[in-house]
């Protein structure tokens, strides 16, 4: 079969990944074959394709995250063949040959029935980013935040989380404000939902000072380093930030301040390894919650072969919302 892979390269970091013939004998162990459909482009992907970071620590690999697909074969009684399944995470595209190609051999644990009414192309297109972005949702809700607290911030938010962050905010109420730098997307994160928008210069650079005016009851992070750092000095007594990227960078140069003068939570949220039980609840929300027709506006369609592309402009910050891969 014709896959996406990253081979290991005979010295320094891994290269590119080259389009070539993948054997079904190349694919690691699993109790799970499955013919993928359709995938996405998250950053993770992008950095992996391009081999601008060292994502992959398993050769030869198949990049991508996000799979959607039908099961054909399986030794697992909890599966049967011809169910219809997705998976983000568990080290997929990472240490476990991924979603660009044409099959995929899994463990079965790691896969999340396709909630009923829900097509493929759109399991897809919500991806790992949207299941981020519902989580993030969901760690504001169990700190007790309401949208009558007062608005809530997305930073990153003409990008895949944030997009699909802000449809699910302001579907549930809130009053959002979206951070961006490209102020151009503006009629596309109203069209979300958005209410404000708010220039990514004003916490790009960090925070001028430990404690800011109290502006935001909540926000969602998806950017990291200075940016965080700056968002936390604006949240007000008793908020919190939702924290689940770091697209700026992994450092946090933070004061305390926010924490211990006016209660702050920095709430992280990992959706690589997070259990299913928190997983099934969180597509089961999205299933329910999310606005198709604003999925539908925040999302392109590519075949397999334009993937070397798309990484490329997802890690330029030239991609808008969510973009499938269809890799029938």
């Amino acid at each position: 079969m014709k896959a996406l892979v990253v081979d290991k390269p005979e010295a320094g970091p891994p290269g590119r990944a080259a389009f070539r013939d993948f054997a079904d004998s190349e694919l690691p162990e699993g109790d799970v074959l499955l013919r993928v459909t359709h995938s996405t482009v998250n950053y993770k992907d992008g950095l992996a394709v391009t081999g601008r970071a060292p994502v992959v620590r398993r050769f030869p690999m198949v990049p991508g995250i996000d799979l959607v697909g039908v099961v054909e074969q399986s030794s697992n009684p909890a599966v049967k063949a011809g169910d219809r399944v997705l998976l983000n995470g568990w080290g997929v595209g990472e240490t476990h040959c991924g979603a660009y190609a044409p099959k995929a051999r899994v463990k079965a644990d790691w896969l999340v029935p396709l909630p009923e009414g829900m097509a493929p192309a759109e399991a897809a297109a919500i991806g790992t980013a949207g299941y981020t972005a519902m989580l993030c949702v969901m760690a504001l809700e169990r700190h007790g935040l309401t949208p009558e607290r007062g608005p809530v911030l997305v930073t990153g938010a003409a990008g895949g989380v944030g997009s699909v962050a802000i449809a699910l905010l302001a579907s549930a109420g809130w009053y959002v404000a979206a951070s961006t730098g490209r102020p151009e997307e503006q009629a596309y994160l109203e069209s979300l939902g958005a209410k404000e928008v708010v220039p990514r210069d004003r916490y790009a650079g960090g925070a001028a000072r430990p404690l800011g005016k109290e502006v935001w009851a909540a926000a969602v992070d998806t950017v990291g380093s200075k940016t965080l750092a700056g968002v936390l000095t604006e949240i007000r007594y008793g908020g919190a930030v939702a924290a689940c990227g770091l697209a700026q960078g992994m450092d946090l140069p933070a004061s305390v301040a926010p924490f211990i003068l006016r209660g702050v939570a920095l709430l992280g949220v990992d959706s690589v390894m997070a259990p299913r039980a928190l997983r099934l609840q969180a597509w089961s929300r999205l299933a329910k919650e999310l606005d198709r027709t604003k999925l539908a506006a925040m999302t392109a369609t590519v075949g397999l072969d334009e993937v070397p592309r798309v990484a490329e402009a997802i890690l330029a910050g030239q991609v808008r919302g969510r973009v499938v891969v269809e890799i029938g």
